[in-house]
C-alpha cells in the first residue's frame, strides 16, 4: 500500500477529529471497569514490558485495573484489528508500535488502515539500537564498515530478528543510505540472531540497546553507532549514525491508541495521565534501565510520529523489496 504524505496527514487529522466529535456520557466516569491494553508480542519483550509498566501507573491513578492482554501474530496485526473492531468505548486500547508503521507497507491486504481506524492517544518511548560487529570483524567505526562493505559487496551476512522488523528495516536503511550491499539472514526473533552474532556466525546486527548493553560492555561485541540523532545516554561513548549518514533516524517506538471514534475526553484523559507517569522519576529510571527514552507529548504529537515514521519506512521497505504477502 502506498500513500502520499498528504494522504496520511488527512486521514490522521480525520481520525482525530472523528474522536473530538463523538463525545460519549461515559466519558466523564471512565474508567469505572477494567481496561484492556492489547499487545501484539509475547510476554517479556520491550514493548510487553514498556505496558505493564504504564499499564500500572494507570491502575494507581485511575481506580481501575489496566490489563495487559498479549496477542501475538501476523506481525501485530491481529492485536490491531482486536482493537480496530472493538467498541470505541476506552475500554479496549492497543500498543501502537513502529510495528504498525512498518506493516502498512509490508502488508498489501491488511483489513485496517491503521492511521484511519486507530485514535492516537499517547507516545510512550523510543528505544534506539545500536549496530553491531562482532570483536573479530575488520572494522571499528561506522566509515571502516562502509569502505569494507563496499570493497567486499555480498561478502557480509547482516543478520535480524525476521522479515520486515525493526532490525532488519535499520539494517535496510542502513544498505540504501550508505550505498553498500549486505546479505540479509532473518531469524526467527532477536535472540537467535544476538547468539549467532556472538559466535560468529553473522558479522552485522542492529538491536535494541537494551539488549546488547552487557555484552558491549563485557567486550563480547563491538558497537559502532546507535540509531537515534544524537548519542544514547546508555552508551555515551557510541556515536550516533546520523554523524556518519545525515538523516539516519530509525528507534523503536510506542505508544497507546484506541479505536477511532473514541471520545475526545477519554482521549485527552488518558494522554494526561500517561504524561503524568512519564514525567515521574521512578518510572523514568526504569524505562531508562531499559534502554529507553520518555515520549510525552500531545495525541497530535503522537499521530505526527506515526505519519512521519509510516512515509519513512515505507521507502526502506521498498528498497528492501520486502513483502509478507
Amino acid at each position: 500500500m502506498s500513500l502520499s504524505r498528504r494522504k496520511l496527514l488527512r486521514l490522521a487529522a480525520g481520525a482525530v477529529s472523528l474522536s473530538a466529535s463523538s463525545r460519549d456520557a461515559w466519558s466523564q466516569a471512565y474508567p469505572n471497569r477494567p481496561v484492556r491494553l492489547i499487545v501484539g508480542f509475547p510476554p517479556g519483550g520491550n514493548a510487553d514490558l514498556m505496558t505493564r509498566l504504564i499499564g500500572q501507573w494507570l491502575s494507581e491513578r485511575l481506580g481501575q485495573p489496566f490489563v495487559v492482554e498479549n496477542r501475538p501474530g501476523a506481525g501485530t496485526n491481529l492485536a490491531t484489528e482486536a482493537v480496530v473492531r472493538a467498541l470505541p468505548d476506552g475500554y479496549t486500547l492497543l500498543v501502537a508500535t513502529d510495528a504498525n508503521a512498518i506493516n502498512a507497507t509490508f502488508y498489501k491486504n491488511l483489513n485496517f488502515n491503521f492511521i484511519r481506524d486507530i485514535v492516537p492517544v499517547a507516545g510512550i518511548v523510543r528505544t534506539p539500537s545500536v549496530l553491531l560487529v562482532h570483536p573479530s570483524f575488520p572494522a571499528s567505526t561506522v566509515p571502516e564498515l562502509i569502505a569494507y562493505a563496499k570493497a567486499h559487496p555480498g561478502k557480509i551476512n547482516m543478520g535480524s530478528g525476521g522479515i520486515g522488523i525493526a532490525s532488519h528495516l535499520q539494517g535496510e536503511m542502513f544498505k540504501m543510505m550508505a550505498g553498500i550491499d549486505m546479505v540479509h539472514v532473518p531469524y526467527r526473533g532477536g535472540a537467535p540472531a544476538l547468539a549467532d552474532l556472538l559466535a560468529g556466525a553473522v558479522q552485522v546486527l542492529f538491536v535494541p540497546v537494551g539488549g546488547a548493553i552487557d555484552h558491549i560492555r563485557a567486550g563480547k561485541l563491538r558497537a559502532l553507532a546507535v540509531t537515534t540523532a544524537v548519542r544514547a545516554h546508555a552508551l555515551p561513548d557510541v556515536p550516533a549514525m546520523a554523524d556518519f549518514l545525515p538523516g539516519y533516524e530509525s528507534s523503536v517506538w510506542g505508544g497507546i491508541g484506541a479505536p477511532k471514534g473514541t471520545s475526545a475526553e477519554i482521549v485527552d484523559k488518558l494522554n494526561r495521565e500517561i504524561n503524568a507517569g512519564l514525567a515521574d522519576p521512578k518510572i523514568k529510571a526504569r524505562f531508562a534501565d531499559l534502554g529507553s527514552i520518555v515520549l510525552p507529548g500531545s495525541p497530535t504529537d503522537f499521530s505526527r510520529l506515526i505519519v512521519e515514521e509510516t512515509e519513512k519506512l515505507a521507502k526502506v521497505v521498498a528498497f528492501s523489496g520486502a513483502t509478507a504477502d
